[in-house]
C-alpha cells in the first residue's frame, strides 16, 4: 500500500517491550525510564492480530525491536506464530547481543531470518562504561553464533558519539576483514536521552568516509544487485578491501531518507507511529481491546499510512528546549 506521498509501505517494526537490560548513556538515564505497566503491553495475540491485518495491505517484513526483545519471554514462540501467517517474507530481530549465546538456536529453528546487533565498542572496558555494565565477551559470542547458524546478513549498528567511540572507526573496518558482518556506522540523533549529548556527540558521516579513506581502506560502493541482498534499508554500502563484510553509512541528520522510508512502527503500548522522527501516532490498542474487526485494525493502519509525513518532523538541529515535550526515548519506541 502506498502513502500519499507515493513511497511502497511494507516493512512493520514492532517493539514487543520497552524493557531493557542495559542503561546505555545516549539511550537512557542511568536509574532507566519508567517501563509501562505489563497490563499496558500488547499481549503476543494482540501484536499477531495487528500482523494478521497489515499483511493484506502489503507488510511483507516484519522486523521485532524493543527495548531488547529478548528480555520478553517466549519470543521464539511467538517468531513460530509470524512465520506461519501467508505473506510474511522476512522476520528480522534488532538485539544488543547479550542473549544470543543463549537464544540463537531457539530464534533460528522457530524462522528468524537474520539480526542487527547494536554494538558501539569493541573495547571491553568501554563497552561496559557506554552500557553501565554490559558484557562485550556475551555480544561477541553472540556475533559468531549468528553467523554460524547462518541468521545472515549480520548486521552490526555503530552508533558514533563524538569523543567516545569515534576514534575506533578504524577498528570496525578491521572487523570488517575478519568475519563476515556488515557495520553500519550511524549518525547519533537528538532523541530522548541523546538530546543532552546532542552537541557533544554528533558526526557525520561523510567525515569517518574520509577518515578511512585517507588511511588507504579503499571503499568500493556495493552494486544495487548486492545491496539488495542485505535488504532495502536507508544504509549506503560499501565494500573494504580484503573485507568478508561490508561497510554502511546510515546518515539521518546529515542525508535523511524519508523519501525512501517503508516502514511503520507499532509501539510496546499499542501505538502504530508512522514516522521515529514525528510524534504523531494512532491508538490501536484501544481497537484491539474493545473487539474491533479486522477492518477496523485495517482502516487504523491505512490512516496511520495516510498520516506519514513527507519528511521527519522533529528537527535535530534544535536546541533542547525547543524539541517537543512528547518526543519518547528510543527505548520506547522501537527506534
Amino acid at each position: 500500500m502506498k502513502d500519499k506521498f507515493g513511497r511502497e509501505i511494507g516493512y512493520l517494526r514492532v517493539a514487543v517491550t520497552d524493557r531493557c537490560n542495559l542503561r546505555c548513556l545516549y539511550c537512557m538515564p542511568e536509574e532507566g525510564v519508567e517501563f509501562k505497566p505489563h497490563p499496558e503491553i500488547l499481549t503476543y495475540e494482540e501484536i499477531e492480530r495487528v500482523i494478521r491485518a497489515a499483511v493484506p495491505l502489503g507488510i511483507t517484513k516484519i522486523r521485532l525491536t524493543g527495548g531488547e526483545p529478548l528480555v520478553r519471554k517466549d519470543l521464539p514462540d511467538f517468531i513460530k506464530k509470524i512465520r506461519s501467517i501467508p505473506g510474511i517474507e522476512e522476520i528480522a530481530l534488532t538485539t544488543n547481543g547479550t542473549f544470543l549465546p543463549k537464544y540463537a538456536y531457539a530464534l533460528k529453528e522457530a524462522g528468524l531470518d537474520r539480526v542487527n546487533i547494536s554494538l558501539d565498542s569493541l573495547k571491553p572496558e568501554r563497552y561496559k562504561e557506554m552500557t553501565r555494565g554490559g558484557d562485550l565477551s556475551k555480544v561477541l559470542r553472540g556475533i559468531n553464533l549468528a553467523l554460524d547458524l547462518g541468521l545472515k546478513p549480520v548486521k552490526l549498528n555503530v552508533v558514533v558519539v563524538k569523543g567516545f567511540n569515534d576514534d575506533e572507526v578504524l577498528d570496525f573496518v578491521a572487523f570488517v576483514r575478519e568475519k563476515e558482518v556488515h557495520v553500519r556506522f550511524i549518525e547519533f540523533m537528538s532523541i530522548g536521552e541523546s538530546r543532552t549529548w546532542k552537541n557533544r556527540g554528533y558526526v557525520e558521516n561523510a567525515q569517518l568516509r574520509e577518515r578511512i579513506s585517507l588511511k588507504d581502506q579503499t571503499l568500493t560502493a556495493l552494486s544495487a544487485e548486492e545491496v539488495s541482498v542485505l535488504g532495502n534499508g536507508p544504509a549506503e554500502y560499501y565494500r573494504v578491501q580484503g573485507g568478508l563484510g561490508t561497510i554502511g553509512f546510515i546518515s539521518p541528520v546529515s542525508n535523511h531518507f524519508c523519501s525512501r522510508c517503508n516502514r511503520l512502527r507499532l509501539t510496546a503500548d499499542g501505538k502504530l507511529r508512522p514516522c521515529l522522527l514525528s510524534d504523531r501516532y494512532v491508538d490501536i490498542k484501544t481497537a484491539l481491546r474493545s473487539g474491533g474487526s479486522q477492518k477496523t485494525l485495517q482502516d487504523l493502519i491505512k490512516k496511520t499510512i495516510f498520516s506519514k509525513p513527507e519528511e521527519k518532523e522533529i528537527d535535530q538541529t534544535k536546541p533542547e528546549d525547543e524539541i517537543g515535550p512528547d518526543t519518547a526515548f528510543m527505548s520506547q519506541i522501537g527506534g
